[in-house]
């Protein structure tokens, strides 16, 4: 098989991409990847040399460069992670994030549909969401597959509409479509602007850890290693036209878990008990801040037998250990421009 792994050189992408790497040998992947300031290749570092692995840089939103590469290599299913992802981002400059998630995801549908001309025997185009698109939870529930649509952000709405023209491309096409919807991912190789690569940075350097409004946010956490194997499951195995909810089922307050995160780090460095709790600093909250996220995934587990491997405190034992162990990557990737962008975005209040 000829796979297309879309966003593969980003946080879950590489993780994905790895699997599929090491996992199928008879598979050649092929990692199409734009290289935005997200994208590092420093994360394949290790497959890069595989015969089975092949990178392409270009992007999702140029439908001709799409046209050309697959009448090049004849790709005979698609794994969609290309995307803008990051809600401040969104907020800052929403119309990135219509290009590349909604117009990008449109133009690998009408890519494939051409490609395959109606042959879709052995084909598939699985596109991998967020649990953004259900809006914001109470304090009670859980997002399943028939949660109605209700994004709040220009990330989830672009995301949202990124859905429903795969659904679409299924109903008037007939291609056959996969999708998932997650819940929020980390581990390693996570670009350090979300919440715990950002936090991990700034307290083992002793800055301060910036918390939106009082960090009662709640997020279900789910590792970057568990969602790959839940695209692994879902790709083989999964329903075609389903919808899968992949979570951690693992919530957390924002506040809870940087406070988990200082007294991981002070153990690990050795520092006195509790001291890097003074670098938690709360910061204007973000506009129309979803209160609570959290997913049912008891579809995914009954069906194709997926549960999370680690739980959330060896999951981010392990998340930490890699950061401590990364500084040179830390570095490359937290540019002069990126620190300028961060302090601009969680100015303190």
């Amino acid at each position: 098989m000829n796979l297309l792994i879309t966003g593969g050189a980003g946080f879950i992408g590489s993780h994905v991409v790895r699997l599929f790497v090491e996992a199928y040998p008879n598979y050649h992947v092929f990692n199409l990847d734009a290289l935005t300031y997200a994208g590092n290749l420093q994360n394949l570092s290790d497959v890069e040399g595989k015969p089975n692995y092949t990178f392409l840089k270009g992007d999702i939103t140029e439908a001709a460069f799409l046209e050309q590469i697959f009448r090049a290599h004849k790709f005979e299913a698609v794994i969609h992670l290309a995307a803008e992802s990051h809600v401040d981002r969104s907020i800052a400059g929403p119309m990135a994030f219509v290009q590349t998630n909604v117009l990008g995801t449109v133009n690998l549908l009408e890519a494939c549909r051409r490609a395959w001309a109606g042959d879709y025997a052995g084909k598939l185009f699985y596109h991998v969401s967020t649990d953004e698109v259900y809006g914001s939870l109470g304090e009670e529930g859980l997002f399943t597959e028939e949660t109605p649509y209700d994004p709040r952000s220009p990330y989830s709405a672009s995301k949202a509409a990124s859905d429903h023209f795969v659904r679409a491309w299924h109903h008037t096409y007939g291609l056959p479509v996969k999708l998932s919807n997650c819940s929020n991912n980390y581990g390693p190789n996570h670009f350090p602007e979300k919440l715990i690569p950002l936090a991990i940075h700034n307290i083992k350097n002793g800055k301060p850890v910036p918390v939106y409004g009082k960090g009662e946010n709640v997020r279900d956490w789910l590792y970057v290693l568990d969602h790959a194997r839940a695209i692994d499951s879902i790709f083989h195995r999964g329903r075609v036209g389903e919808t899968y909810n992949v979570g951690g089922v693992n919530e957390w307050r924002n506040l809870d878990l940087v406070e988990l995160l200082c007294d991981v780090i002070d153990e690990k460095l050795g520092r006195e008990p509790g001291s890097s709790r003074k670098l938690i600093t709360f910061v204007k909250d973000r506009a129309g801040h979803d209160a609570r996220y959290a997913i049912d995934s008891s579809k995914l587990m009954n069906e194709l037998g997926w549960k999370p491997s680690v739980t959330f405190e060896e999951g981010l034992r392990k998340t930490v250990d890699w950061y401590l162990a990364s500084e040179q990557w830390l570095e490359e990737v937290t540019s002069g421009h990126y620190r300028d962008y961060y302090r601009k975005q969680y100015e303190e209040r």
